[in-house]
């Protein structure tokens, strides 16, 4: 009795593992229509997650019921239910507000040209739209309350200009790093090329603060040292191949 208790509770054991299959599927913006990576998809049921390759190709165990999450900085999350087990294309909606593309004719515009040629363009932004000083002083006048400042906290348009500084302010940021930290000069230093090249630049990617403070010495010791570390283990963070749908 007892061994035919084991034999049925293994079966089950057996059916369970190999209900469990692999989910496979592409990523997209939904805005631009563009393959998007680094994307995190969680399975809610059993709690694990995984994120897509550089090719925003992913895959990840689920059965058919469970439900994925699809999250990435500045998108909106995606929940998708699993009815089968097909290839799943997943759509991903921006959430940070789109700017207005600026041309420069220059090839490599530093990043304090483009933030005053972005700022050329939205001269309302940084105009009557950009007071928030409460107490305003004209001569004469004395101390009064800016009527401009108080309708750029109350209005939608005031608050909506304050959300787009912050966008352009942390665009100048990541273009500041991109400026240094570029291709030419971690590929002359480190000798990768891609794929190696792209995963490396974006598991050491350095901060805002760093870059404007490091000098040129340490700012490439610092890559040739995380190279060395990368050099160890190279596959640390390396995502498992994308295998083809049963």
């Amino acid at each position: 009795m007892r061994f035919g208790l084991t034999v049925l509770l293994l079966g089950s054991c057996f059916c369970a593992i190999a209900q469990e299959k692999v989910v496979d599927g592409i990523v997209f913006d939904k805005t631009t229509n563009g393959r998007i990576a680094e994307v995190n998809i969680l399975n809610t049921r059993t709690g694990k997650s995984a994120y897509n390759n550089l090719k925003a190709e992913y895959q990840i165990v689920a059965n058919i019921g469970d439900v994925l999450i699809f999250t990435k900085q500045n998108y909106f999350n995606d929940t998708v239910k699993i009815e089968n087990y097909n290839s799943l294309a997943v759509y991903l909606k921006p959430s940070a507000i789109q700017l207005q593309e600026v041309k420069v004719n220059s090839v490599a515009i530093n990043p304090e040209e483009q933030l005053a040629a972005t700022k050329r363009d939205y001269t309302k932004l940084y105009g009557v739209l950009d007071d928030r000083d409460i107490l305003s002083v004209s001569p004469g006048s004395g101390a009064g309350i800016s009527i401009d400042a108080l309708y750029n906290m109350l209005s939608r348009e005031g608050r909506n200009a304050e959300k787009l500084r912050k966008t352009i302010q942390s665009d100048y940021y990541q273009n500041v790093i991109d400026y240094r930290f570029n291709r030419a000069l971690v590929e002359r230093i480190t000798g990768l090329k891609d794929p190696q090249l792209t995963e490396f630049m974006q598991r050491y990617r350095p901060g805002y603060y760093f870059v404007i403070a490091a000098s040129e010495y340490d700012f490439i010791a610092s890559i040739k040292s995380n190279y060395r570390r990368y050099l160890r283990r190279p596959k640390a963070y390396a995502l498992p191949a994308l295998q083809p749908a049963k």
